[in-house]
């Protein structure tokens, strides 16, 4: 029998960043949705949290499952749920792309702790300067703004 643990800190937006999920009690039945919905498709979904346009989700993937995969099935259900239950003002839905990256067991803990937090720290920091702060931190900037020549 496998045993397979691989961690994956998961991030995405709303659309444009428009700050759809602009209030506690609106992120709360957002978050209690994935929350169940992950559960019924099986993906270990360990902590979730996040601001008036942003998500952070501490998955653990299976042998079968993919980031990819998992981002999929949680953003799409989700942004068709929003929609039918007309949690927001405007048509809702989560902007394309995402960020992942791998997070060790030794660092779940302090994972976890950061994701609760999420209110509390961006009170100090925005999405945007926490989004330029990864970028530099994972070397991404590198990799977005180098044009690739055959």
């Amino acid at each position: 029998m496998s045993w397979v643990r691989v961690w994956v800190h998961l991030v995405f937006s709303t659309k444009n960043r428009e700050p759809y999920l602009n209030s506690r009690e609106l992120r709360e039945k957002v978050f209690n949705h994935i929350k169940d919905n992950a559960k019924e498709k099986d993906i270990w979904l360990d902590s979730i949290n996040g601001y008036k346009e942003h998500i952070h989700c501490l998955i653990s993937l299976n042998k079968e499952q993919s980031i990819s995969k998992i981002a999929q099935l949680i953003k799409g259900e989700s942004s068709f749920w929003i929609n039918k239950n007309k949690l927001t003002k405007d048509k809702f839905s989560w902007q394309d792309d995402y960020w992942a990256v791998s997070v060790s067991e030794s660092q779940i803990e302090s994972m976890r702790k950061y994701i609760l937090r999420q209110e509390e720290h961006h009170r100090i920091k925005t999405f945007s300067e926490e989004v330029d702060e990864f970028m530099k931190k994972y070397g991404w900037y590198f990799i977005q703004n180098t044009s690739y020549k055959e």
